[in-house]
């Protein structure tokens, strides 16, 4: 982990500091308490960065504890990659990592504490029938019918429902709040519900499971956590959160600070609408480079670096945004622009003969592998008489603006020599298939007298290179804030992937290890692809493109 700075100031280091000050606490202790029912996204990022990062900064410890109370969703692929995510990301957590479930016996406990001081009871209402007493938000709620139950019978039942005794839906344990409070979260909460579900810690032991809110704070508890940080999702349930603490025999009591939750344009971060995507196979999985989860972007090529960058420029407020996504694009450019190492590739390869070059020559030519960092070095890049370069770089006739190649003009091939097209030749439908051009052999990385090139273009040796897929990406959604629309799924962009087949690339891009990030020359950034890149040939995710003025730079 680099001592890079996670965070500027905010309003929960401010607290923090106030808190050391006054002697609160002698230790700062966050948590990262993800449920283990999906692949972590963007939005999971800035809360990991958020609490390892005050963790760190603070000399403090940060625990690793999975959300585990709903055994129908969870899967232990789910807790192996968020563990990848987090170490990946650059933090390593306090111990091992924690479950809510290895305090299922101690939250058994504490529900039975609330019976007996009366401040919970077993109700059988239904679901539905929960939801309608429940209230509005302009109508208090009603009193269920079963809330006077004494003390004994409701032990009695709570037994009951822990022996499997009751169908799930059938009965619940709830908390005696308050039912006309105008915070719907008090109005007497489920706090323990049935499951037959196995669990994939604890097995068979248990079929009722607390439910969250009763779960949290009481974890948190446990754990002597002193600054609870969460989402604004959730600030109306800090008073829940207190309300149990308060009223059961715990010694710690932490307190829990909410901020914004990130909304990135173009980008889902629900997991259960992430999860659709993998179920109707419209991604290919949860990896799928255009996914906006950690291991997607993982996979397209962003840096852990990158990300850290991206979660410390949006900072930590309570006020409610939506970031460009422009803005993450920004911290993956800058950072594969400092250390992602050059090289070239043609995707939309155009056949170019050197005529006055000779036949079955192969010229091994000094390329940098970074233009500002000499100490990276060089390679050789293979030179023929027969290329590939990229058919927009040719045409017929161009006009002023265009600083590329066309007939009778001359242009610089990259760490080569000049070259002037002479003649092209023409399929029946008049696309250009091949041109031909003489080169000046005394050209070679030095200017010429009377050769005056308009511009320099990439190339890959016909002979020598390698060909390679290559994937582009475009965003997956056609609409800034795909969550809003009544069907997201309406505005998946049909075009979001073109696979190019057939590019070509230098030999030394064979070489490339897999998630290896390169810069493919007046083009963009790449890297080889974890998934489908293999010894025999090679697929590269476009990560980035190249900002429009650079593109017309290195043009």
């Amino acid at each position: 982990m680099t001592e890079e700075a996670i965070h500027t100031s905010n309003f929960i280091t401010q607290i923090i500091d106030e808190d050391l000050a006054a002697k609160k606490c002698d230790t700062v202790v966050t948590r990262f308490p993800p449920e283990p029912n999906g692949y972590l996204h963007i939005g999971h990022a800035k809360s990991i960065c958020l609490n390892f990062g005050i963790a760190r900064d603070y000399n403090g410890l940060c625990n690793l504890r999975f959300d585990d109370t709903n055994p129908a969703k969870e899967e232990v692929e789910y807790v192996e990659s968020i563990e990848n995510d987090v170490r990946w990301l650059g933090f390593s957590w306090n111990g091992e990592p924690r479950y809510s479930s290895n305090y299922f016996d101690q939250l058994y406990g504490y529900a039975l504490e609330l019976i007996r001081k009366g401040l919970a009871y077993v109700d059988e209402l239904s679901p539905d029938e929960i939801r309608e007493y429940r209230g509005t938000l302009t109508a208090p709620g009603r009193n269920s019918p079963y809330r006077d139950r004494t003390v004994e019978e409701n032990l009695a039942l709570f037994e009951k429902m822990k022996n499997g005794e009751f169908e799930e839906g059938k009965a619940c344990l709830r908390a005696k709040i308050d039912m006309a409070s105008s915070f719907i979260c008090m109005r007497d909460p489920v706090i323990y519900r049935i499951k037959f579900a196995s669990h994939h810690q604890t097995g068979d032991k248990w079929c009722i499971y607390p439910m969250y809110d009763f779960t949290h704070c009481i974890s948190d508890a446990i754990e002597g956590i002193t600054h609870s940080i969460c989402t604004l999702e959730f600030q109306d349930n800090r008073r829940l959160y207190d309300w149990v603490l308060d009223h059961i025999s715990i010694e710690h009591h932490p307190h829990q600070y909410e901020f914004s939750r990130l909304n990135l344009e173009y980008a889902i971060t629900s997991k259960r609408k992430l999860n659709l995507l993998v179920k109707e196979q419209i991604v290919d999985g949860w990896d799928d480079p255009r996914m906006t989860t950690i291991s997607g972007l993982r996979r397209r090529g962003y840096t852990p670096a990158s990300i850290r960058e991206f979660c410390r420029r949006i900072g930590v407020t309570k006020q409610d945004n939506t970031v460009e996504f422009s803005a993450l694009e920004s911290c993956i450019r800058e950072d594969l622009n400092e250390h992602a190492q050059r090289r070239m590739a043609v995707l939309n390869p155009l056949k170019l003969v050197i005529d006055n070059y000779p036949e079955g020559q192969v010229e091994q030519l000094d390329a940098q592998n970074h233009p500002l960092k000499p100490e990276l070095g060089s390679r050789k890049v293979p030179f023929t008489r027969e290329l590939y370069i990229e058919a927009d770089d040719f045409r017929k006739e161009g006009n002023k603006k265009f600083k590329r190649l066309s007939l009778e003009k001359e242009v610089r091939l990259r760490y080569g020599y000049i070259i002037k097209a002479e003649s092209c030749e023409e399929d029946e439908n008049g696309n250009v298939t091949c041109v031909h051009c003489t080169y000046i052999p005394e050209s070679l990385g030095q200017d010429v007298e009377g050769h005056k090139p308009k511009g320099v273009i990439h190339w890959v040796s016909a002979t020598e290179g390698k060909t390679a897929e290559i994937r582009l990406y475009e965003r997956l959604f056609k609409v800034p804030n795909p969550g809003s629309a009544d069907d997201f799924l309406s505005t998946i962009n049909e075009n979001s992937l073109r696979i190019i087949e057939n590019a070509w690339i230098e030999p030394a891009l064979q070489e490339a290890a897999v998630s290896e990030a390169f810069q493919f020359e007046r083009t963009g950034y790449f890297c080889a692809d974890s998934k489908y890149t293999t010894p025999e040939k090679k697929v590269f995710n476009l990560t980035v493109a190249l900002k429009e003025d650079s593109q017309k730079a290195a043009a």
